[in-house]
């Protein structure tokens, strides 16, 4: 039987590029994908904000646009989602990934677009509990992503209700339409529900997780970024979760829906079990820790404490607007204004933060060549 394989690059900005190929290609990013097949681009957009470690990062998103292209995999597109407490479009903007989609012509989908997806009923072939409860008459998910390669790109974090977050949580957003939050007090069976959908549904699934900074404390955005010069890829998604569960410091089989998918044999979460290739992170532990923010007092008050059986009359009627409001307002007035400042001067003047701008940012590099493109003075 073949291991599950997690590629790790140690990486710095003059090589990001090329790093992201190598790690792609350890991982085994040919065999993993059909290459007559559509391949989605699925970002991670945590925050419409700009914070370090909470999105997809702009070299990441180039980097596998570049593998992918270089292996020969060329009809790629790119799906967003839009959250209840997230602004897609922002996100992109803000986190300098829409001139990449610009620059290589990748087209782009919004699943809360109805005039881009479409979604159709879908019912699981396989055991599927808690999309079941939560969906009794079936789930909804997007027609484009019925035969279509996926390529997740998350970030190593930490999240405040599923201890990490990563591969598997990335399918959160692009297979379960607005309504997703009523699934978050099952939220970790609720991933591996996804992940049975996923090798359903798509010819090939790939992550590339990128660690260049990640985050510490209580994510997805709330968080404490730590540089860590790391890139990590699988095609496997339980394995890379579980082996950037080890790198954080958690222990894989501590966390639910990592171990649970490793007993339905959906994947690896025994990091003693997986081939780690390319650098050796065997003996790193960063030591993070989960911790409390405002929004996960409340949530575990509702999602998992003692008004969880009320939950309905808050988050299945027009009261969960109120719980909307309350979450932007805390996130984007009150907490990034106030408590965001050290850690994004520590990025901007660390060489991330040089690269974010001087190659991705307004003016940057990419902008520049597509100018230069526009204006017939250079071929691309």
């Amino acid at each position: 039987m073949t291991r599950s394989r997690v590629a790790a690059v140690r990486t710095k900005p003059d090589t990001v590029l090329q790093d992201i190929e190598r790690v792609m290609e350890l991982a085994g990013l040919g065999r993993a994908l059909d290459p007559s097949a559509r391949t989605i681009l699925k970002d991670n957009i945590s925050w419409h904000l700009f914070f370090p470690a909470a999105n997809t990062t702009p070299w990441q998103l180039e980097g596998a646009i570049l593998a992918l292209q270089k292996g020969g995999v060329d009809d790629l597109v790119a799906v967003h989602n839009q959250t209840v407490v997230t602004r897609s479009g922002r996100g992109q903007r803000l986190n300098h990934l829409q001139p990449i989609y610009s620059h290589y012509g990748i087209p782009q989908l919004r699943n809360f677009r109805t005039d881009e997806i479409t979604w159709e009923r879908y019912l699981p072939r396989g055991d599927t509990p808690a999309l079941n409860h939560i969906y009794p008459s079936g789930i909804f998910i997007p027609t484009q992503f019925q035969g279509t390669n996926i390529i997740h790109l998350p970030t190593v974090k930490c999240h405040i209700y599923t201890t990490t977050t990563g591969a598997m949580k990335n399918a959160f957003g692009g297979l379960l339409n607005n309504r997703r939050h009523y699934s978050h007090s099952v939220i970790h069976r609720t991933l591996v529900d996804l992940l049975i959908v996923q090798k359903e549904i798509h010819t090939g699934i790939f992550a590339l997780m990128d660690g260049t900074y990640a985050g510490d404390g209580p994510g997805p955005r709330t968080m404490r970024p730590v540089e860590k010069d790391i890139i990590l890829a699988s095609a496997d998604q339980v394995a890379i979760d579980a082996v950037a569960a080890r790198l954080m410091g958690f222990d894989p089989f501590n966390i639910e829906y990592i171990r649970i998918a490793h007993d339905l044999g959906l994947g690896t979460g025994d990091t003693r079990e997986i081939e780690l290739l390319g650098d050796d992170i065997s003996g790193e532990s960063w030591n993070f820790s989960v911790g409390d923010n405002l929004a996960s007092l409340g949530g575990d008050l509702l999602w998992f404490g003692p008004l969880k059986q009320i939950q309905k009359m808050f988050f299945h009627t027009p009261l969960v607007n109120l719980f909307i409001l309350a979450s932007y307002i805390y996130h984007d007035f009150i907490w990034y204004p106030l408590c965001s400042g050290p850690a994004l001067r520590t990025f901007r003047s660390s060489k991330w933060g040089r690269l974010f701008e001087h190659r991705y940012g307004p003016g940057g590099e990419i902008l520049r060549e597509e100018m230069r493109k526009d204006d017939g003075s250079s071929v691309r």
